[in-house]
């Protein structure tokens, strides 16, 4: 595994922690650097990580605080507290 890969798994586990402790802020910043971390070395985010950030506002999704997750016809839609929906299948 790439130092930058380690690296954006670090983060995403600091987001993760700084969103249930209510610094929501710290949890974007973080994402966000994950974000330019990755694009900087052409990685792609991890699959956990890509569910829980939202694309729109880089806020860390915790489902139930600011996030609501619904599931529909073969896939499931979160959406945030900003509006922003995502959809993602599953089986």
């Amino acid at each position: 595994m790439s130092i930058a890969a380690e690296r954006i798994e670090r983060l995403h586990r600091l987001a993760r922690r700084a969103a249930r402790e209510g610094d929501d802020e710290r949890a974007r910043e973080y994402v966000r650097l994950a974000r330019r971390l990755a694009e900087r070395n052409r990685l792609t985010l991890p699959r956990a990580f890509r569910r829980f950030a939202c694309d729109a506002c880089d806020a860390y999704l915790i489902p139930g605080r600011n996030a609501r997750v619904r599931t529909r016809d073969g896939h499931v839609v979160v959406t945030c507290d900003c509006g922003h929906q995502s959809r993602y299948p599953y089986a």
